[in-house]
């Protein structure tokens, strides 16, 4: 599932995915994405983290804490490129951390070191 409030990156992330044979849903905010993967729990969430409401960073917060969905592995997927930043989400439960401009062939390497 790709949660991001920008049509744009949903429209390229969900292409490079759908490309490889996945299957996408998507959210449009941090709060929509926490409810989407209570109902469908998928098999991974890439997570923007600049968001307006709930930001990307307590949203994966929430699921890395949720019973229900703790399983479920989280990429941030963001703008913010700094160390501390990508420190900080991976505090919060993130399993991994990539920066936009996404490239497809490491997006694709980090889903593939999931497993």
């Amino acid at each position: 599932m790709v949660v991001d409030d920008s049509p744009t990156d949903r429209h390229i992330i969900s292409g490079i995915l759908i490309r490889s044979g996945y299957q996408v849903g998507v959210a449009e905010s941090g709060e929509e994405g926490v409810i989407k993967a209570r109902e469908i729990w998928p098999d991974l969430v890439l997570m923007d983290v600049v968001m307006p409401g709930i930001n990307g960073y307590q949203a994966t917060r929430i699921l890395a804490r949720d019973g229900a969905t703790r399983h479920i592995p989280v990429i941030l997927c963001t703008t913010k490129d700094q160390q501390t930043d990508k420190i900080w989400g991976l505090r919060q439960g993130a399993r991994d951390y990539i920066t936009k401009p996404v490239v497809a062939a490491e997006l694709l390497q980090k889903i593939a070191g999931l497993n």
